[in-house]
């Protein structure tokens, strides 16, 4: 399957993901959203209209007017996106029902929509709404894009303290936290390692006994103390989180003395992690 096709289907089925979470439990349980989905839900809310409809004309007109702001290909992936997430809403509407522990379908709520969008962005599209008026704000207000994603939507989700009430609204914050930590999963990669940074007067025994009894290898970077302008070798190691406690004490018993820092990473590839040793 070439990268286009294979980028299209999983745009489809996010599309599929983000419309199940909204009408599955969402909708159901009176939960809001940011952006323009959740001024959809608003207006399905308060007017009964067709979110799926309603989203489609919405984006479709931020989407025409902001266009010349993405590349081409994001614009034509934008595009596809809204069409199938708005075509997924329309026919799945009226299929989800009340749950009896709102939280519950708060937490499926984050899941689905979280999933559906982590698809759609690692594919390299987006989902309309608060993307371009984000990019249009950056353009001709100056505001960086993070900030003004996040402004729009909490200023949305607000509104919808109106409609749905205080504790809906409340769990609405919930389901977004969820989604945006499923989100950044889907796109950074689920499988977190950690990158250990050691320094040691004994960094070239510990350099060799990772290397002999962890078979993981080792960087050696050369530095300086400030202060003390002496030599000094750093060791830089990634390992899986199982390894971690097998690797401190292992630096334990050399040097008791280390200074050891330890950082979460995503998504490493290369020999010895997603590519088998040879």
């Amino acid at each position: 399957m070439n990268s286009t096709l294979k980028e299209m289907t999983l745009i489809i089925i996010g599309s599929l993901f983000f419309a199940l979470g909204i009408n599955l439990f969402a909708i159901p349980n009176e939960l809001g959203e940011g952006g323009v989905t959740g001024i959809s839900m608003i207006l399905y809310y308060v007017l009964d209209w067709s979110p799926g409809l309603t989203n489609f004309v919405m984006n479709g007109i931020l989407l025409a007017v902001g266009y010349k702001l993405l590349s081409k290909r994001v614009t034509w992936y934008t595009f596809f996106a809204i069409f199938f997430t708005s075509v997924f809403i329309k026919f799945t509407e009226g299929m989800g029902t009340p749950l009896h522990d709102p939280l519950l379908g708060t937490i499926f709520a984050g899941v689905f929509i979280g999933i559906g969008l982590g698809l759609v962005l690692r594919s390299g599209g987006t989902t309309g709404g608060s993307t371009i008026l984000a990019r249009m704000a950056n353009q001709y207000l100056g505001w960086s894009i993070s900030v003004a994603m996040i402004s729009f939507d909490m200023l949305v989700v607000l509104a919808s303290y109106f409609v749905i009430g205080a504790e809906n609204t409340m769990y609405t914050a919930i389901s977004i936290y969820i989604s945006t930590k499923i989100l950044d999963y889907i796109i950074e990669g689920f499988d977190t390692r950690k990158a250990v940074t050691i320094i040691s007067q004994e960094a070239n025994d510990i350099a060799e006994k990772v290397a002999a009894e962890m078979d993981r290898g080792v960087t050696v970077i050369k530095a300086h103390g400030h202060y003390s302008k002496e030599s000094k070798e750093i060791l830089y190691i990634v390992i899986n989180k199982q390894e971690l406690f097998q690797l401190k004490k292992m630096i334990q018993s050399i040097d008791d003395k280390a200074f050891v820092v330890v950082h979460d990473v995503r998504d490493v590839f290369g020999e010895g992690f997603t590519f088998p040793k040879t």
